[in-house]
């Protein structure tokens, strides 16, 4: 911008000479050209120091800065920021560094959660499958000393050896699940269906299973609204179980309940899972969806739970775009409730 007014100047001067010279002497026109051409170099002189504080200013400047910048993130600091101090093409390439730069420090912290994440899950399994093999090393050991010295010792020592391996056969199964819906490598097939039939066939069947128990299982739902979602048939079966079963864990009542609520509310189904078990803590409830977390690991331990099966849960759940949450009250119960897209009729 600062060349148009130069060159206006320039211009100006020339034609101004050639005025003033058709009208003097020739001893004068020398003496004019000499200072004329003094005053020009001395507009040249500032002119260039003008235009490289110009160029400075809106050129080196800025991709100092950037150099700087790069040099900077190549050793690994992203803790700053990059300004830009120009609205030119210098400063979009500014701000669209300093975004790369956001991005870079997003995917390094996302990492070292990763990584923190996979030491947190080595030490646990570590220690969920120990607790197991050193309960089965004890038994055998008792075996081998002759300790089950009757049909009756070594029918039980058998039995809970028995029942050890299926406990770490099923916390390996719920590893390797966790594992593959952590990285998405777990495909989901999804289609329309009613999720109240869908429901009512399901609790039949654990209710034939329950009742044996002294466990009642109740369901309530408004049968004129709509229930038709998009969902795995299959995932969300994992997901219902799952529930139910870490409910059961819970239930300390002479009278054992669990009670399934279903509503239709907007563009989302609600499914509600109550049972009228010990309850949990505030301080406990807003962690229970967190993998390995055990809001009471005495009793958590005593019914063979692997912490999984509710991270599991809100794993699935979010895939189908839904969202889990739970309540809870000591000594009244726990209800934990997820929501399903619901699917309108075109």
């Amino acid at each position: 911008m600062i060349v148009i007014p130069i060159l206006s100047f320039f211009l100006f001067e020339i034609v101004l000479g050639i005025f003033l010279i058709r009208r003097l002497d020739g001893d004068s026109i020398e003496i004019f050209i000499k200072i004329r051409f003094g005053f020009l170099l001395l507009i040249i002189i500032i002119t260039n120091g003008l235009l490289t504080f110009f160029v400075s200013k809106s050129i080196i400047k800025p991709v100092g800065k950037l150099i700087e910048a790069a040099e900077q993130i190549s050793k690994g600091n992203l803790d700053f920021h990059i300004k830009a101090i120009t609205n030119d093409e210098l400063g979009q390439l500014a701000e669209t560094f300093d975004r790369m730069r956001d991005k870079l420090k997003e995917s390094a912290e996302l990492q070292l959660k990763y990584e923190e994440n996979r030491k947190d899950l080595i030490a646990n399994i570590s220690h969920d499958l120990k607790t197991p093999i050193t309960s089965i090393k004890g038994y055998v050991e008792g075996i081998r000393d002759g300790v089950a010295n009757t049909p009756e010792k070594m029918n039980r020592y058998i039995q809970t050896i028995y029942s050890k391996a299926i406990d770490m056969d099923h916390l390996i199964d719920e590893l390797f699940l966790f594992s593959k819906l952590d990285l998405n490598r777990i495909p989901f097939h999804f289609e329309t269906f009613d999720f109240y039939t869908y429901i009512v066939d399901f609790l039949d069947e654990l209710r034939f299973e329950l009742e044996g128990e002294g466990i009642a299982v109740t369901f309530q739902a408004d049968q004129a609204d709509s229930y038709q979602v998009m969902a795995d048939r299959e995932q969300l079966k994992r997901v219902v179980t799952n529930l139910i079963h870490n409910s059961l864990k819970y239930l300390d009542k002479e009278e054992k309940h669990i009670h399934v609520h279903m509503e239709a509310f907007g563009d989302k189904v609600i499914t509600r899972i109550e049972d009228n078990g010990g309850g949990i803590s505030d301080e406990a409830l807003p962690n229970i969806f967190d993998r390995f977390y055990r809001a009471d690991s005495s009793r958590n331990t005593a019914t063979g739970g692997s912490g999984l099966g509710l991270a599991i849960v809100k794993r699935i759940v979010e895939e189908h775009g839904g969202e889990i949450w739970a309540e809870s009250k000591l000594g009244d119960g726990t209800s934990i409730f997820f929501t399903l897209k619901k699917q309108v009729s075109k």
